[in-house]
This record gives structure tokens, C-alpha cells and sequence, in this order.
């Protein structure tokens, strides 16, 4: 009976089910870096005090984008689940209530961080010089128009990845990314607009991107999840509580962790502009290096978020373990082609010879350690929030972010004045302590929701 049971196990996602969902997730977001790295490269050409002012930005964006990325992530929990539970009507509810509700709360935060734009800088990084700090403030306003766009865009690609069609998202964020790399090369280059130049093509391809998977999500009629315009404006608290059980505690967990980075590198600011541009180009090399393993994250919500609904315990602990191996095959891969060819990617970037060498340096802490518990830290914990378990992560979290990472950041840097290398050093003591939090959860069972069946 037990070896007829076995046979069972894995049926819900075929391998070519899970390629499928995966394979167009890990260029998705390999089109992200890449198109984060364009910006960086190209406006690096305005100045050192242009790539400041634009890698300090964008790690306040970054808090923003986790926010609305986290209402989404929500909003896609939710929706497997109704889709693995075979109740479509309600699946669409939820994806009608979460256009709504990601618009209004960035609409609310554009609002909010064009007003207090110059104030909201200063208190962030006060120490700056004032080229920096021109740039900053021009490129968080231009950028902040953005978001609203950004919200529906993201909404609707968590409705196509609910469905397992990530391939929609695709392609939506290829026609982004390519207006995006197109209107930085005018804007930097032929316009010579510096940080605006890099500023105003973001808010254009996200608009477009923004209209484009609306349309599409509303016109796809035979799909088991679809967009009902008409629902959109019309409130429903119980679809509204069910994102937010888990949005809200992933929105806290995902902006604040984001915030902790942001006074990391207020720290790394202090030491002065080659240590800004070094951690700048250094997270986006390692972005690429992490690419395929966030793919593996987004595409753990769709998978368990799945298995959750139908109630399904064996299942979900079965793909946890398989999309695992194949995180870390996705860390493995990209990691050894940066090792090999880091100062070529290096070299890219118009810089001084001390930039470049620290940010050689940083890139082997990050990848050196990266292949052995980067999967544990960021790709496990998608696996607990889509079983509903997001307190627990949030908790462990904003713990390790706080004490581990910022902490041992301002220790580091108060007492041996090591700058960047000491803030990369304290952020591996945090994804220690995240990891073994999260290995823990997962073998204990207890990550599963207390109130779905278990098997």
C-alpha cells in the first residue's frame, strides 16, 4: 500500500510542467539584472556621482518594489491556493482584489516620496556631497511616478504565474526591458539627460507593461484564473483579508529587510564614493549570479501554493525538496561562470582601478558563500509563506536583518573601518542564521497551515 502511494507522489507538476513555469521565470529575471545593470553602466558615463546617486536610489526603490513584490506574492498565494482547492470563481475575486488593492498602495507611496522626496534623503543619507545628492533627488522622483504601473504589472504577472503560465510575464517583460535599454542609450547618450536620462524610460516601459498585461489578463477567458475589469472596482473584504494574512506580514518582512539594506549601505556611504560604487556594481554582478535561484522562489509560491489548496501535505514536502536541488544547481552554474569571467563583467562598468578591485573582492564573498546557503536562505522561505507560515519567516527575518546584518554592519565598520567588505561579511552571518532557522521550520512540519488537512 505504501509503494502504491509513492507512485502518487509528484503528479500535481510534471517535469515538462515545472520547465514550463520555470524556464521563462529565469529569463524574466535574468532581463531584470541585465537591464539593472544597463542603467548602472550606462548613466556610470554621467560620473561616479551619477552612479551614486543612482545605486542609492534605487536601493530606497528597492524597499518600495519589495512592497508592492510582496502584495503580489500575496495575491498569488492566495490564487494557487483557490486553483489547487478547484474553486476558479473565487481565484478570479482574488486576482480582481489584488489589481485593486496594489494600486491604491502605490499610488498612496508615489504620492507620499515625490512630496517628501529632498527630506526623505537627507535623513537617509545626510553625509553625501551635494552632486550626489542633486542626482538622488532627481532620480527618486522621476522613478516614483513609476510605481502605480509597476503595481499592475506585477499583479497581473502573479496572475499568469498562478496558472503556470509564466511565459506571458515573459514576454510582457521583454517588450519592458527593451524599451527600458532602448531609452537609457537615448536618454544617457544621445540626450545626454544623466540620471534623468535613466530615470524616464523606467517610467515609460513599465506603463506600457502595466497596460499590455491587463489587456491580456482580461481577454484570457479560457484560462483557469482570469481578470474581470468589473470586479476590479468593486470591494470584498474576505478576498481582501485572505492577500493580506499573507501580504502584509511578507510586505513588513520583504520592505524593512529592504530598509536594513538601506542603512547598510548609509553605513558603506560614510567611506566615501569608490566604496558606493564598488557595492553598486557588486550587487549587480551578484544579481546575476542569484538570477535563476529567485526564478526557483517565485516559481515555489505557484508550485506548493498549489498543493496547499488541494490539501496535499506529501506533495508539497516532495516539490520543496525537488525545486531545492534545482536552486542550487541555479546558484551553482551562474556562480562558476562569474568566477571565471568576473573581470571581464568588471570591466564593463567605467570606473577607477580601486573600484574595480574592491568590487572584485566583494563578488567572491557573495558567490563564495552564496552556493552553499544562498538556496536556504531565499528560496526555502517561499515554500513556508505558501503554506501560509509568513509570521515565522518575517519574524526570523527582521531578526537576523536587524541584529545580524545591520548590527554587525555598524560594528564592523565602527571598530576596524573596513567599509564594504565588513558590511558583506556580517550579511553572510545573516543568511547563516536564516537558513538554519528555515531548514529547522520545514523538517519539523510545523510550516505547514494549521488549518489544511494533512495527509
Amino acid at each position: 500500500m505504501l509503494q502504491d502511494n509513492k507512485k502518487y507522489i509528484g503528479k500535481m507538476f510534471s517535469n515538462k510542467d515545472l520547465k514550463i513555469l520555470i524556464v521563462p521565470l529565469i529569463i524574466e529575471q535574468f532581463l531584470a539584472i541585465t537591464v539593472g545593470m544597463s542603467d548602472t553602466v550606462m548613466v556610470s558615463f554621467a560620473g561616479e556621482a551619477a552612479v551614486s546617486g543612482v545605486s542609492l536610489v534605487d536601493m530606497v526603490n528597492n524597499v518600495i518594489i519589495s512592497l508592492l513584490a510582496a502584495l503580489a506574492t500575496g495575491g498569488a498565494v492566495v490564487i494557487s491556493q483557490f486553483i489547487g482547492a478547484k474553486k476558479h470563481e473565487d481565484a478570479c475575486m482574488a486576482a480582481a482584489q489584488l489589481e485593486l488593492m496594489a494600486f491604491s498602495v502605490a499610488l498612496f507611496i508615489a504620492i507620499f516620496t515625490i512630496i517628501f522626496a529632498h527630506p526623505l534623503i537627507s535623513f537617509l543619507f545626510g553625509n553625501i556631497d551635494n552632486e550626489v545628492f542633486a542626482a538622488c533627488k532627481k532620480y527618486l522622483i522621476i522613478t516614483a511616478i513609476s510605481f502605480p504601473m509597476l503595481a499592475i504589472y506585477n499583479s497581473g504577472a502573479a496572475i499568469y504565474r498562478s496558472i503556470g503560465d509564466s511565459k506571458t510575464s515573459m514576454k510582457v517583460s521583454i517588450l519592458m526591458n527593451i524599451i527600458n535599454v532602448v531609452g537609457n542609450y537615448i536618454g544617457v547618450f544621445k540626450l545626454h539627460l544623466g540620471v534623468a536620462g535613466v530615470a524616464i524610460p523606467s517610467v515609460v516601459s513599465r506603463g506600457v507593461a502595466a497596460v499590455v498585461i491587463t489587456l491580456l489578463a482580461s481577454n484570457n477567458k479560457n484560462a483557469l484564473v482570469y481578470l474581470k475589469i468589473k470586479e476590479v472596482f468593486s470591494l470584498q473584504m474576505n478576498f481582501m483579508r485572505r492577500i493580506l494574512y499573507i501580504g502584509i506580514p511578507s510586505g513588513i518582512e520583504n520592505s524593512l529587510f529592504q530598509v536594513g539594506r538601506v542603512a547598510v549601505v548609509s553605513i558603506i556611504s560614510n567611506f566615501g564614493r569608490t566604496q558606493i560604487a564598488a557595492n553598486a556594481i557588486a550587487n549587480n554582478i551578484d544579481g546575476l549570479g542569484v538570477n535563476m535561484g529567485n526564478a526557483l522562489g517565485i516559481a515555489m509560491i505557484t508550485v506548493i501554493g498549489r498543493c496547499v489548496g488541494a490539501g496535499n501535505y506529501k506533495e508539497a514536502r516532495y516539490y520543496v525538496k525537488k525545486l531545492m536541488f534545482i536552486g542550487y544547481l541555479a546558484i551553482l552554474i551562474p556562480a562558476v561562470v562569474i568566477f571565471i569571467f568576473q573581470n571581464i563583467f568588471i570591466s564593463i562598468y567605467n570606473v577607477s582601478d580601486a573600484t574595480k578591485e574592491l568590487t572584485a573582492i566583494l563578488v567572491w564573498i557573495h558567490m563564495g558563500v552564496a552556493i552553499f546557503i544562498w538556496p536556504l536562505s531565499f528560496i526555502l522561505p517561499n515554500a513556508l509563506r505558501a503554506g501560509s507560515d509568513v509570521k515565522f519567516t518575517m519574524s526570523v527575518s527582521l531578526f537576523s536583518m536587524a541584529v545580524f546584518r545591520f548590527g554587525t554592519s555598524l560594528f564592523i565598520a565602527k571598530v576596524f573601518k573596513i567599509g564594504a567588505i565588513g558590511v558583506w561579511c556580517a550579511m553572510i552571518i545573516d543568511w547563516v542564521f536564516r537558513s538554519s532557522n528555515f531548514v529547522y521550520r520545514f523538517v519539523s512540519g510545523k510550516w505547514w497551515h494549521k488549518d489544511l488537512k494533512k495527509e
